[in-house]
């Protein structure tokens, strides 16, 4: 039945309908087009219209805040569906993963309570949807892959005004002082879904995207979005599994330079926190006890904007 259903939305899709209530069971299946992709949203098991229709809104905003340059999604298709659950979990969005079996799936689990400012102001969304721009890397680049999916969840929230810019740089800076509380254990390409070193997972892996967005900033005229963006409009199948080596190598080829690849192995093999002094230099940010001090320097207050800046309209046409 969800195959059927799924080929009757494409094609209503391609007709211009952009939601329509399908099957015995009424789910509402939302479609969302940026250029020639399409995000198809599912929301399951709630009755109520309104509600449904807040939890589209809010999914299709995060999944927006993640449009790369071009302003199309990097797969051609992918599913999203939101269930509704009971958790003892404070957050609003309790857990959310991506899914790759056929198709490439979103799945964000909302508490039933989840009201829409909450949901607005949660990053888990954002994160996850910023998974679609990689393949699977497997459990030796599942740093790469969180990495990348923590560098994002708040600088591209700044860039769609969902946060503000000085406080994305403090969740940032936040998110890397967890990675350093962490100590120091297994190399990061080995530490795979040890529990003990999840925050050296996740915010290690997000200094090393750090690290090649300012690279590709300053010396190479383009952007860590601009790299994945081309990528994935040439190469990239989210249901494929490959080698963290080759992905890097992959971006290098779509960039034309050699970056990632020559500063991977660096980080796959680290078993401390890596050090980010020389990015933190060039943003113009400084420790001061629990907080960052943000520079007024115009150089590195302009790269540090650069980061946060919502998108040229003239860049998604």
């Amino acid at each position: 039945m969800r195959l059927r259903a799924l080929l009757f939305v494409a094609g209503l899709a391609h007709a211009g309908v952009v939601s329509a209530w399908i099957g015995p069971d009424h789910r509402q299946l939302h479609i969302v087009r940026a250029g020639e992709t399409t995000l198809t949203i599912e929301v399951v098991g709630i009755e109520d219209p309104a509600r449904v229709a807040m939890l589209q809104r809010w999914a299709e905003e995060a999944a927006r805040a993640t449009l790369p340059p071009s302003g199309r999604f990097p797969l051609e298709e992918a599913y999203v569906r939101i269930l509704e659950i009971d958790s003892r979990d404070d957050s609003p969005v309790p857990w959310g993963q991506i899914s790759r079996d056929d198709t490439v799936s979103v799945l964000l689990y909302v508490r039933r309570d989840a009201a829409d400012e909450a949901l607005r102001a949660d990053w888990t969304a954002v994160h996850e949807f910023s998974h679609l721009a990689h393949p699977y890397l497997g459990e030796r680049g599942r740093w790469l892959a969180e990495g990348l999916a923590s560098y994002h969840q708040n600088l591209l929230r700044a860039r769609a005004g969902l946060l503000a810019p000085d406080e994305a740089w403090r969740r940032l800076d936040a998110g890397f002082r967890r990675g350093e509380a962490a100590g120091p254990g297994p190399a990061l390409d080995a530490i795979g879904r040890r529990r003990d070193g999840t925050m050296r997972v996740y915010w290690g892996g997000a200094a090393y995207w750090l690290e090649m967005d300012l690279a590709l900033r300053r010396d190479h005229g383009t952007t860590l979005q601009e790299v994945l963006d081309r990528h994935a409009r040439c190469c990239l199948d989210g249901v494929a599994q490959v080698a963290p080596e080759d992905f890097v190598a992959a971006l290098d080829r779509s960039a034309g330079i050699d970056l990632f690849a020559r500063r991977y192995r660096d980080y796959a093999e680290i078993t401390t926190f890596p050090s980010l002094d020389e990015s933190y230099r060039a943003l113009g940010i400084a420790r001061e006890g629990d907080a960052i001090v943000l520079s007024v320097s115009p150089e590195t207050r302009a790269l540090r904007e650069a980061l946060t800046a919502p998108l040229r309209p003239a860049a998604r046409r």
